[in-house]
């Protein structure tokens, strides 16, 4: 059965990981959720992801969480956009997450990026999801 929301499946799978206190979990691959991942990695909230090949053109994503003194970095993530409603912002729309303590991550015509990136690229678009 084909998968609706995969990037809302990749979230979940974040914050299982987390309440489980597991050090590295598992989601197919694909663009969209590698780029997400890069966005967690360069803001600090992911140690970092790998792309596997398990063969037969299926790939996979092991992705390190990261716990600081024994609490998960992210203690909130969000999805914003979903399938069935999509949320978009322009650059003077775009959402501040806890007052600027948190992110909100934007699939953007320059590619996937932070809310900061995005205000400093001066280019809105799909609000996937926030991050605290």
């Amino acid at each position: 059965m084909a998968m609706s929301d995969p990037l809302g499946d990749m979230l979940t799978r974040i914050r299982n990981g987390q309440m489980a206190n597991k050090s590295a979990i598992k989601a197919p691959a694909s663009k969209l959720r590698a780029n997400v991942l890069e966005v967690l990695r360069r803001e600090g909230y992911i140690r970092g992801y790998e792309t596997v090949d398990l063969g037969g053109g299926k790939m996979e994503l092991n992705i390190q969480l990261k716990y600081h003194n024994g609490e998960p970095v992210i203690r909130e993530l969000r999805r914003v956009s979903k399938p069935g409603r999509r949320i978009y912002a322009g650059v003077k729309e775009l959402p501040k997450v806890y007052n600027g303590l948190g992110i909100a991550i934007l699939s953007t015509p320059r590619g996937v990026l932070s809310d900061a990136e995005a205000r400093e690229a001066r280019v809105g678009g799909e609000v996937l999801c926030t991050v605290f």
